[in-house]
């Protein structure tokens, strides 16, 4: 599959059916937590990368197989804002499942009017919120050139007003970066500002694009959560990644392309497909020039390298 992927399991919504319209690693940040590792296309102009009808298509033909998932994501492999179908896709996918569609974003194009309305036919729309100040803004997110903090933050609270769905915030913790209390004060009296359903509290479960990232402990997402009043979800999940590629490995790195893997979510997955030997086939992936092994947290996960194809 060229566009979907999985299902995969999602920390905040169950069994996720993802749609990426965007070419890999194609972003108007470079993050330094991103678990896909850095941006290999820096870009802030918004292009019409896939015909719309070819990603539903595929999604169709999905579809017609019945597996079951509990959301539609789009989510991409850098900011599916960034397509310019994103809209068009969006309703094509409401028409098709009865489950709801999400969109997961960095939120950087939200002063843009077009994207803003766009978006108005998701269901649930999952903004990252650590744009809140021009130091954090640069040292975290590593934005386009183009892009301003508060104009991001401006966009932010427009849509919050307009929008008449589910609006879930996301804030990604990072040890000695943005967890002082007096960080969190001041992320506190941003969202003060912001209407939103939820809000959930990350922190680096997989390995991030810079090395010196390091999640928080469990002490301060505690803090965190009382201070915010948020949902923690830094716990990693191991169960119930799904593909209908034949191919084991091929299956994997189809994943993996999208959603880095630990040792242990490959043993589980190749288990579940019947898979007599899944340390021959961890072997494999090791030796597989597309893919880098990183340790992390106690974990090899595995992720394509940067700058690679599918």
């Amino acid at each position: 599959m060229k566009y979907i992927y999985g299902p995969v399991p999602s920390r905040r919504m169950g069994m996720s059916l993802g749609i990426s319209p965007i070419p890999p690693k194609t972003c108007n940040y470079s993050c330094i937590y991103c678990q896909l590792g850095r941006t290999d296309h820096m870009t802030n102009t918004r292009e019409m990368f896939y015909p719309v009808e070819d990603i539903l298509a595929e999604l169709d033909d999905i579809l017609k197989k019945e597996i079951p998932f509990d959301v539609v994501t789009i989510v991409g492999e850098g900011e599916p804002t960034l397509y310019l179908g994103l809209g068009e896709l969006i309703r094509g996918i409401r028409e098709r499942v009865t489950q709801p569609v999400a969109v997961i974003t960095n939120g950087a194009l939200l002063y843009d009017p077009d994207v803003r309305e766009e978006l108005m036919a998701a269901d649930i729309v999952l903004p990252t919120v650590e744009a809140i100040d021009e130091v954090t803004f640069r040292q975290i997110n590593r934005p386009h050139g183009a892009l301003e903090q508060l104009e991001i933050l401006k966009g932010l609270r427009l849509f919050a007003e307009e929008y008449p769905n589910q609006l879930w915030l996301e804030l990604m913790l990072m040890q000695g970066i943005n967890d002082d209390q007096a960080s969190l004060i001041r992320y506190r009296n941003v969202l003060k500002t912001l209407r939103y359903d939820r809000l959930y509290l990350n922190t680096p479960v997989r390995p991030p694009a810079e090395a010196e990232v390091k999640p928080v402990d469990a002490a301060t997402m505690a803090r965190a959560n009382s201070v915010l009043g948020g949902t923690s979800i830094d716990f990693l999940v191991s169960e119930g990644f799904s593909s209908d590629i034949s191919d084991d490995r091929e299956a994997i790195v189809s994943i993996i392309g999208r959603h880095p893997m630990n040792q242990y979510e490959i043993e589980h997955f190749l288990s579940d497909r019947g898979v007599i030997d899944p340390g021959k086939l961890l072997l494999q992936l090791e030796e597989d020039a597309r893919i880098e092994r990183v340790h992390y947290k106690g974990y090899d996960t595995f992720r394509l390298k940067t700058g690679r194809k599918r």
